[in-house]
């Protein structure tokens, strides 16, 4: 299973609660109304119909599916998705086969990559609560037992396997809290378990194994924006730095996604060295020579994978926002490499607009069998395969999930807008209108901006957001405000640290452009987001007020120097890099008289805080003192807590309950009141 460096980005239909009931007092209301459970605080929601839950439940009943890694031997594959309350692991075992659930918690699944020889055994990762300390586990085929890896407490990465399929190597926070080590292990017998390296930082990874099993190709991730690459002896922890660190003032170097060449003298490698944008690139071990490869592309190459025999690199570039998907033929000698496009069309994904994750080849080159995710607006995210053995082009289709019985045609296809900002800079996002028969005059509309801050909004699946466009006919616009990913790495950094307030002028000049829009009311904006979006909702609500008709902020950052002082200690270098260093002055002074917290005097439109007590991201007193303050004030505001959540709900029915109260939050606040029921055909 490939490490991913980057994260994605949170979405406003990820939230929620808890098991509902009916109210059955004697004196009960006319009108039923549903309560949460105890683990969900709710503070200022007003009471939720029971209507709304027969109303909007089809589209709380979405799934998706996620590839994670091939049998080594046969054509079958481990996937996640959800039957119950979270996401699991399953087995399918043939194009469009019935999924057999493996693995059944209360909490999600993150991943699984199988015994890379036999596959009798697949190792797979989970946390507690949405604490994101995950634990790594080994599930046994012949007898179903499940056996603790990892120490029950630490945070530990995802494995990658050796080739012969007898260890694994991770990074953990073990020894100290906050530095990532790593750690080689032979899952068959856990007491194997040894730290193999002390390092210093939070954002070491291991990428691969060497041919021969004796070297570890380790990413040192720094920000979005620097990073190295290593080589550890896989005994002796002996390192070796591939990618020196760069001159004072000259440019840092990005480097993602790493594997060894088939031969071990080589690695090959995305990196935005010399370029403004990631690039596949072949490193020689031993001269630090780069070659690079597809100098063509305008765009970033945001995935890929090395086939076994070395022979083919499946890629895909991310096209302003939609994903392609190319074939390349490799070949390496003398400390170089050298590829062209592989014959026979390109792949065209069955999706417009469609979003291409998860690839990798099947350890068997015969098969040349290469399986990925593709997710479109008219379609949650499911496995495909792409087979180009002897020559031929076969795709098929592994999985199907449900819309909650919707057709697919309901679903809104969005419009790639463009406006400029106040720099003249031109910053882009993706419109969702609803029907305009169905929904005639100027639309209301909600602008959801992305986390991270360094990700992007792309044109998948939006799940529950469906139900504003088709039901309640509400637009949703989600922009990618200066320092999202994909526009090239100066575009990246234009919102680090003093240079903040740029991006919210952003969405200043989105305000703006929304009057151009005829068919979108001006006068009815709210504005929505997570994590660091939940961070630029408050940043907007402070801003600018009389723009806007409401807010929501979900696991949202109200201060930055607070929210630094209390994020796990892994990652607070990591978003010092971005935020700037809280301890300097001058960083210091400006995030005081920027933070929200500090202006909540200019929130004056209603405000709705959701949270995860157990969050390591950003921690629960971001979004307590943001409400005690507006509390304190008289400005109204909705606060709800999952005590068994972390950074976004993971469990369906905690993100059921928080729609429900988003729905009334948007009816009370977007939509002057109006019952939140289906526009006349």
């Amino acid at each position: 299973m490939k490490t991913r460096l980057l994260s994605a980005s949170l979405v406003l239909s990820v939230i929620a609660a808890l098991p509902l009931q009916f109210a059955s007092a004697a004196d009960a209301p006319a009108e039923k109304t549903i309560t949460s459970g105890d683990n969900l605080h709710v503070d200022g929601i007003p009471p939720i119909p029971a209507k709304l839950v027969d109303e909007v439940g089809r589209y709380t009943e979405a799934r998706s599916a996620s590839f994670q890694d091939w049998h080594p031997t046969k054509p079958e594959m481990l996937i996640t998705t959800r039957f119950g309350d979270t996401n699991q692991l399953h087995l399918v075992t043939q194009p469009g086969g019935a999924r057999a659930q493996l693995t059944f918690f209360p909490d999600r699944v993150d991943g699984g990559s199988y015994e890379t020889t036999r596959g009798d055994f697949f190792v797979f990762t989970k946390g507690a609560g949405g604490n994101e300390f995950n634990q790594n586990y080994r599930y046994d085929f012949s007898t179903g037992d499940v056996t603790l890896l990892t120490d029950g407490k630490s945070r530990n990465s995802s494995p990658q396997w050796s080739n012969d399929g007898k260890r694994i190597a991770y990074s953990s926070t073990r020894r100290n809290g906050a530095d990532t080590d790593i750690y080689v292990q032979a899952p068959a017998d856990p007491q194997t378990d040894r730290r193999v390296a002390e390092v210093q930082g939070g954002g070491w990874q291991v990428a691969d194994w060497s041919p021969d099993n004796t070297r570890l190709l380790v990413v040192e991730y720094v920000s979005i924006n620097e990073s190295y690459l290593w080589q550890f002896d896989a005994q002796s922890g002996e390192r070796k730095e591939l990618t020196p660190r760069p001159a004072e003032g000259a440019e840092k170097v990005s480097y993602r996604q790493a594997r060894f060449s088939k031969d071990g003298k080589g690695v090959f490698v995305t990196t935005d060295r010399e370029s403004e944008f990631q690039r596949l690139a072949y490193l020689d071990t031993s001269s630090g020579q780069h070659t690079y490869l597809a100098l063509d592309a305008k765009w970033d190459v945001d995935d890929w994978d090395l086939s076994h025999d070395g022979r083919r690199i499946a890629y895909t570039l991310n096209e302003n926002g939609r994903g392609t998907l190319h074939l390349l033929e490799v070949t390496t000698a003398n400390g170089a490499a050298t590829a062209k496009p592989m014959k026979g069309p390109t792949f065209n994904p069955p999706l417009p607009a469609a979003v291409i994750s998860g690839l990798q080849w099947h350890r068997d080159p015969k098969q040349a069998l290469l399986a990925f995710n593709v997710s479109g607006a008219r379609s949650p995210s499911d496995v495909y395969t792409w087979s180009v053995a002897g020559g031929k082009n076969v795709t098929a289709r592994w999985t199907a999930s449900e819309t909650g019985g919707i057709p697919a045609t309901q679903f809104v296809e969005p419009e790639l807008v463009t406006w400029k900002s106040f720099d003249e800079r031109e910053i882009s996002g993706f419109l969702y209108m609803p029907d305009a028969a169905k929904f005639p005059g100027p639309r209301p509309i909600i602008i959801s901006i992305h986390g991270g801050p360094e990700a992007q909004y792309r044109p998948g699946f939006i799940a529950r957001n469906n139900y504003y466009i088709n039901e309640l006919g509400v637009a949703m616009l989600f922009p990618n405000v200066r320092g999202s990913s994909g526009y090239g790495k100066t575009f990246l950094q234009l919102d680090n640290a003093l240079k903040r307030e740029d991006s919210y002028k952003d969405i200043s000049a989105l305000l703006d452009w929304l009057k151009t829009r005829p068919n979108i009311d001006e006068d009815r904006v709210m504005v929505t987001g997570g994590s660091y979006g939940g961070f630029m909702t408050l940043a907007v609500a402070t801003n600018y007020p009389e723009r806007i008709r409401a807010a929501l902020s979900v696991v949202g950052i109200s201060h930055l120097a607070t929210f630094l002082k209390n994020t796990e200690s892994y990652r607070r270098d990591l978003r010092r890099a971005e935020y700037g260093d809280e301890r300097d002055p001058e960083i210091l002074e400006f995030m005081e008289r920027t933070a929200p917290l500090n202006n909540a005097d200019k929130i004056t439109k209603p405000l709705f805080i959701v949270q995860g007590a157990n969050d390591p991201r950003v921690p629960k007193s971001e979004a307590d003192q943001i409400v005690q303050t507006l509390k304190d004030r008289g400005t109204p505001v909705w606060y709800l807590l999952a005590m068994d959540e972390g950074h976004g709900f993971a469990k369906k029915k905690n993100a059921d309950f928080q729609f429900y109260s988003t729905i009334r939050f948007v009816q009370e606040h977007l939509l002057d009141g109006a019952p939140p029921a289906k526009a006349a055909p």
